[in-house]
């Protein structure tokens, strides 16, 4: 081991390093997330805080994760969280990976790291997407459209007035901000960021809402 390890490049050695570490947290969080114990939530860099005095603070360590809420206005589902914990671990892992292999196989380091970066970033893309996915699955399977009834939310996507075409809403539905299509009987449009409250159903996931 110590053999192979001092025949490496000092280059690789540090590939190594950002690497292995990085390939055990990841499989402890998927080992976790599949047998129901990690969390969902991550921290998202890229901004999950609105400034309005709207605040969402998440956080998802490797064995647990914890949440504070405030009044809070999500993106919803279809945002897509690319600079997360998980995302920035799959990065590393990539990165490490590619950069040991690429640095082995006698290429220069100055092209080594910039190759090894955009496959991180494509990981991180390709991650966000899967656990999109996965999250919307999971909320569509397990939440009942009719619980919404009574709840207030905010307009995502402009509603037409008179039920003339669907808008999208981010309502709290037990206990998970979700977003959903909606409309409303209401003669006017309601714009983004509009506050309102579910006042009925249209179909299975489409709901009826009006201004707050």
């Amino acid at each position: 081991m110590f053999v192979w390890w001092n025949s490496l490049s000092l280059a690789s050695q540090i590939f190594v390093l950002i690497a292995l570490p990085s390939t055990g947290i990841l499989l402890i969080q998927t080992i976790l997330m599949l047998i129901g114990i990690g969390s969902d939530s991550d921290v998202d860099v890229d901004g999950d805080i609105d400034i309005d005095a709207d605040v969402e603070i998440e956080s998802d360590g490797v064995f647990g994760s914890g949440e504070v809420e405030g009044d809070i206005d999500p993106t919803g589902l279809d945002a897509l969280r690319v600079f997360t914990v998980r995302g920035i671990i799959a990065f590393l892992v990539v990165f490490g990976w590619t950069g040991f292999m690429l640095d082995r196989a006698g290429m220069a380091l100055w092209t080594v790291i910039p190759i090894a970066a955009i496959a991180g970033f494509i990981m991180m893309y390709i991650l966000a997407l899967l656990m999109r996915a996965v999250m919307k699955l999971r909320n569509d399977g397990n939440i009942d459209n009719k619980n919404a009834l009574g709840t207030s939310g905010r307009v995502y996507l402009t509603i037409p007035p008179t039920r003339s075409g669907e808008g999208k809403v981010n309502v709290l539905l037990q206990g998970s901000y979700v977003e959903r299509d909606a409309v409303t009987d209401e003669e006017n449009a309601i714009p983004t960021g509009a506050e309102i409250v579910v006042v009925g159903l249209s179909g299975q996931t489409t709901l009826v809402v009006k201004r707050k």
